[in-house]
């Protein structure tokens, strides 16, 4: 995955500016995504900022409903757990996001990591007319 910062400033403008002194963003090697981590206390609104910036929210009862490309991404941070989310854009659009939602085991920090899959990964994972269809 691989994420520009204007890619990430267009679409997520309102979660950097609510986060701003309050999140402090690094750099995930790991996930080759942007890092933060932040009170579950501030859930609710950091959860109400992503909902109004991405087009699509996965969880574990949803997420093998999802095109091909946003479960691979999703695969990519190593699938959902029960009570982790998926943010993800529309992949069809010109700049694909997404956001993995990580509440931690001792339900007071979440961590939430905002990547852009490469285009090319995109196209290679399309599938192609002759095995689209879905059971």
């Amino acid at each position: 995955m691989h994420l520009k910062k204007s890619d990430l400033e267009k679409i997520s403008r309102e979660l950097l500016s609510a986060s701003w002194g309050v999140l402090s963003w690094k750099w995930d090697h790991r996930f080759e995504a942007f890092l933060a981590e932040f009170s579950a206390d501030n859930g609710d609104e950091f959860r109400a900022i992503l909902e109004g910036d991405f087009s699509n929210v996965w969880d574990s009862s949803n997420i093998r409903e999802a095109p091909d490309i946003i479960q691979m991404c999703n695969n990519n941070f190593g699938g959902l757990r029960s009570g982790q989310l998926f943010f993800t854009t529309d992949p069809s659009q010109d700049v694909f996001i997404c956001g993995a939602w990580w509440p931690w085991g001792d339900g007071r920090t979440i961590s939430l990591r905002i990547a852009a899959p490469a285009k090319e990964l995109q196209h290679e994972r399309r599938p192609d007319s002759s095995n689209g269809s879905k059971a």
